[in-house]
């Protein structure tokens, strides 16, 4: 079992930066490849980013990727996300997911790869 606890989000305006914050409790962290998704009240639930293991791999969804930076300290047991130049879109409630499976970038934008997910928190990006 693998429990995680999601911090960071709030109310910003559009332009702004925020970091989320993943810790992990209960197995080693390091075995784990991990993943950000969000949803937004009434839509499916939405692949953000994901890294591998070492954190030598990353992979993002386009809507994103080169705004977002996904990281993770396995000596802290915590990964992050580094959202930069906010959009009224990012909007959502975000979640940490983990996985015990290897990094594969035709699977980790998959919700269903994910073994362990957080509770989430909420991002409100106001324009």
């Amino acid at each position: 079992q693998v429990r995680m606890v999601e911090s960071g989000g709030g109310l910003v305006q559009a332009g702004d930066s925020l970091r989320l914050s993943c810790e992990a409790s209960g197995r080693t962290f390091a075995n784990y490849c991990m993943g950000w998704f969000r949803q937004t009240p009434g839509k499916e639930l939405e692949f953000v980013a994901a890294i591998s293991e070492s954190g030598r791999y990353t992979t993002y969804s386009d809507s994103v990727k080169g705004r977002f930076t996904i990281s993770r300290d396995n000596a802290k047991n915590t990964e992050y996300l580094e959202m930069n130049d906010l959009k009224s879109e990012d909007t959502a409630t975000y979640y940490c997911a983990a996985t015990h499976r290897a990094f594969l970038l035709r699977v980790m934008s998959d919700r269903s790869t994910y073994d362990y997910w957080g509770q989430g928190t909420q991002v409100t990006v106001s324009s």
